[in-house]
């Protein structure tokens, strides 16, 4: 269980402008999270604080009741938070079976490794021994990443925006791959920031960030149909799909 108390972070270069005000929050165990909001509000923010990217200027985090508030990414990650960039990173001269075993901290046999990627939706034999480089889409690389959170074991999985950057038919494909972990996910959680629809659709819990405070949260049947009845609620267009507003207004 995630639990953050009274969060906060300044952004020292920025005017000191303060992007999370007084945030408290509990992410139980398998449970399947979206956050969202307007641009601007502080949701990317959030999560770079839950995963040790960014340290927080007040309050507290705490993972199993552990305080994390101040451990580094490596400790949390070895504690088990995993984080997924909303531009996963292209790794020259590392082959795809190189990064699911790093990810995994072992020596993954390659029927493991594949297994993996199966997982995401990838025919494993022609991927297992690519370079995770240019020649990978948005797409792919996505799929990818997220073959490495799974491999690592979390016990808390943070995806922010991962609809960022990618094309119709590869967002399908991630959401048919979010379907299936919100569907074996046991004794962890999964928190992703996002405006699409779609993965708001699949959400446990909704929560919305709005100018660095929890404006709403509640179950997807309680917060879902007033964010979908008035999208001004969060302050932008809930997006019905990459490149797509409510309305279909690009």
């Amino acid at each position: 269980m995630l639990e953050l108390k009274h969060l906060s972070f300044t952004a020292a270069d920025d005017d000191k402008k303060d992007i999370i005000r007084d945030v408290s929050l509990i992410i139980p165990d398998d449970r399947f999270v979206v956050v969202t909001g307007p641009n601007g509000g502080g949701k990317s923010t959030l999560a770079k604080l839950i995963a040790g990217i960014k340290t927080p200027t007040g309050g507290q985090i705490l993972l199993n009741g552990e305080d994390i508030t101040n451990k580094s990414i490596t400790e949390r990650a070895r504690l088990g938070i995993g984080f997924a960039f909303q531009q996963p990173v292209r790794f020259k001269g590392i082959h795809v079976l190189d990064l699911l075993r790093i990810a995994a901290g072992k020596q993954l046999s390659v029927t493991d490794a594949c297994e993996y990627l199966s997982e995401v939706g990838l025919c494993a034999r022609d991927y297992i021994g690519r370079e995770v480089n240019a020649s990978l889409s948005g797409g792919e690389l996505k799929r990818i990443e997220i073959a490495t959170v799974l491999a690592r074991g979390t016990s808390l999985s943070i995806f922010d925006e991962p609809e960022a950057g990618i094309d119709l038919w590869s967002f399908q494909n991630l959401i048919e791959v979010f379907k299936k972990m919100r569907g074996s996910i046991k004794g962890s959680s999964i928190l992703i920031i996002s405006h699409q629809e779609r993965i708001l659709n699949i959400a446990d819990e909704i929560v919305v960030i709005r100018d660095g405070v929890v404006a709403r949260q509640g179950t997807k049947d309680e917060v879902y149909p007033q964010l979908i009845g008035t999208a001004s609620a969060v302050g932008d267009c809930i997006k019905r799909g990459p490149g797509k507003t409510e309305g279909g207004a690009q």
